[in-house]
């Protein structure tokens, strides 16, 4: 299979990339693919073995080339870990795609139990370590998102409908997104937040 990703989402750990895609894809009539799925499954290793075992800057390279692979071979909903958008070379490679950012503040990221298994980053004190890696990271995707869904206080069906009304995409098949040519960038992102609270990408850094 060759082509382009429909939709390609980002965001930092735990926003629920991988319950939103599958819905996602569901709803378009396409596939879904996630990269850390990639990483591991051609690794034979977690994520967190990876990490313990060969280094953050090892994963990184291996996460570089599953991204790469992923978007000239995928054309359906593509999942990217939530540091995939470190590497220059990805995020030239998202320009002129739909990307769609999912956040959430750090109190809704601390209340999700499963926020410190498996992911080596938040090992330690991970509201302190997640708030970093946000604040680190929030102008990168921002630089890469088409529009930014905010999670908060939302169901994933109902954050999945967010990101087809934030795409004005129409339930069904949909063509391939082509993409264009670095020079033709997106139109502005535009900030799709939840009921009464503010998309956390618009808060001054903490």
């Amino acid at each position: 299979m060759s082509g382009v990703p429909v939709v390609v989402l980002v965001g930092p750990m735990g926003v629920g990339k991988s319950t939103v895609g599958p819905l996602l894809a569901e709803r378009l009539g396409v596939g879904y693919r996630d990269t850390d799925d990639d990483i591991v499954a051609g690794q034979g290793s977690t994520i967190a073995d990876i990490f313990a075992n060969e280094g953050e800057p090892a994963f990184r390279e291996l996460e570089k080339d599953a991204v790469r692979r992923a978007l000239g071979e995928h054309d359906g909903v593509l999942a990217l870990g939530g540091g995939a958008v470190l590497d220059e070379d990805t995020r030239a490679l998202l320009a002129g795609l739909r990307v769609v950012c999912l956040t959430m503040d750090v109190e809704e990221a601390v209340r999700r139990a499963d926020l410190d298994v498996a992911r080596p980053l938040l090992a330690v004190d991970p509201r302190k370590r997640w708030t970093e890696l946000m604040d680190a990271r929030r102008h990168l995707y921002e630089e890469v998102a088409t529009v930014v869904v905010a999670t908060d206080g939302r169901t994933s069906d109902e954050v999945t409908q967010a990101v087809l009304e934030a795409l004005a995409l129409r339930d069904g098949p949909v063509w391939p997104y082509r993409r264009s040519r670095p020079a033709a960038r997106r139109a502005p992102r535009q900030a799709v937040r939840g009921p009464g609270r503010p998309c956390p990408l618009d808060e001054p850094t903490r």
